[in-house]
């Protein structure tokens, strides 16, 4: 029998968990980065998270990035570097997310799945009701932004 203990502590037997490889963009335009609502028909109805998808079989977190992107916001985009990865346990399943600082290169933000975005400052980013597994993430970008503008 599974055990397995999440972030609240509660222990579930016999749960085959389902595991999802995640790529995600930190978007940076003019000093700020973009947020992304999901609906409310997706799972975690109206949380904010970093827009991205799942990675299919056989292809690489960048490439993921790029074409999640393409379908959701309808832009193509520059990646300028990783941040660390990190892997969430939920209660049912659990997310190894693949963060990638990025800019826009092309297109016009146009949304497809989620139903609003916001463009924030960095210092602002956690006034937002976030999914659980985009937490670290803002505090791995915020981390990287500090270290950023003490060493431009």
């Amino acid at each position: 029998m599974d055990c397995i203990r999440n972030d609240r502590g509660r222990i579930y037997k016999g749960l085959q968990v389902k595991h999802l490889d995640v790529a995600c963009g930190i978007i940076e335009q003019g000093g700020k980065v973009l947020c992304t609502q999901r609906s409310a028909s997706m799972s975690m109805p109206l949380k904010w998270e970093f827009p991205g998808g799942k990675i299919d079989q056989g292809e690489t977190a960048e490439d993921c990035l790029r074409r999640e992107l393409a379908e959701e916001l309808g832009v193509s985009i520059n990646i300028s570097r990783a941040l660390p990865s990190h892997t969430h346990q939920y209660e049912t399943y659990s997310v190894t997310l693949y963060s990638f600082v990025s800019t826009i290169r092309s297109g016009e933000i146009t949304l497809h799945e989620h139903v609003a975005l916001l463009w924030l400052p960095p210092g602002e980013l956690q006034k937002l009701d976030w999914a659980e597994a985009d937490l670290p993430v803002i505090e791995y970008y915020l981390d990287a932004y500090r270290m950023r503008a003490l060493y431009p």
